[in-house]
């Protein structure tokens, strides 16, 4: 079966730091995959990378058939079916809530107003924010803001979401009520790439764990073996300061 990401030799050098040294990985469709390191360690520059927000130096990226990396691949296409949820929220502070999460249906899509906002209604009742349709981003907490960035992706109907650190933004009692619309996305089989250090939600909902460390995959392997029973010293070291 395709994989619905892999990943080849990606290379990535910014001047002459090299964020990604030839990392290898497949996801596979309805596959959870959370991506832990320290600081600088490549996380976010290979997530990046598989929307094409990062050009790789070298290497290629597939999503199904589909080659990210090939200049010629209709890029917009592409990112229409890649969700993304950054650590910033990145809501428009002009629109209201159901406008924010209308606007690409409509706009990039080319889908009826009034389907786009019975999409958009649906998508409030799954992230908990129905009564906030009306409702301006400066109104709302940042964990609301930040699970309407998922419902606004979600409105394009996507293959797979990313999501980029998308707690470390939030005051601790906020980051639970995101974690839940993140863990029920995962059940519901959405293919998942998530850059992350909550281990809670490794633990409820990731397949795999993919430690990295100065542009490499250092180890991977299911949460319950990675946490409990790691290989590698430099895996062992990271763990201990963060479980």
């Amino acid at each position: 079966m395709t994989p619905r990401v892999r990943i080849e030799k990606a290379v990535k050098f910014f001047n002459k730091v090299e964020a990604l040294r030839g990392v290898d990985m497949t996801v596979q469709t309805g596959e959870v995959v959370l991506i832990i390191g320290p600081s600088g360690s490549g996380k976010s520059t290979l997530l990046r990378s598989v929307n094409r927000l990062e050009h790789l130096s070298s290497g290629d990226i597939w999503i199904d058939d589909e080659k990210v990396t090939d200049p010629k691949t209709d890029i917009r296409k592409i990112r229409e079916e890649v969700g993304m949820v950054f650590q910033s929220f990145n809501l428009f502070p002009h629109l209201s809530v159901l406008n924010n999460i209308t606007i690409a249906p409509i706009n990039v899509k080319r889908m009826k107003r009034g389907e786009a906002e019975a999409i958009g209604r649906k998508l409030l009742v799954k992230v908990g924010l129905a009564d906030k349709e009306r409702a301006f981003p400066d109104q709302l907490s940042g964990g609301q803001q930040q699970r309407v960035a998922i419902a606004r992706a979600l409105a394009m109907d996507p293959k797979i979401m990313l999501f980029d650190e998308p707690t470390s933004a939030l005051d601790p009692e906020m980051i639970k009520e995101v974690l839940d619309v993140m863990t029920d996305l995962a059940k519901e089989g959405m293919t998942m790439l998530v850059v992350s250090h909550e281990m809670g939600f490794a633990r409820a909902a990731a397949d795999r764990v993919v430690f990295m460390d100065m542009g490499e995959i250092i180890e991977q392997a299911p949460p319950e073996v990675l946490f409990e029973h790691p290989k590698e010293d430099r895996t062992k070291r990271f763990l201990d300061n963060i479980l």
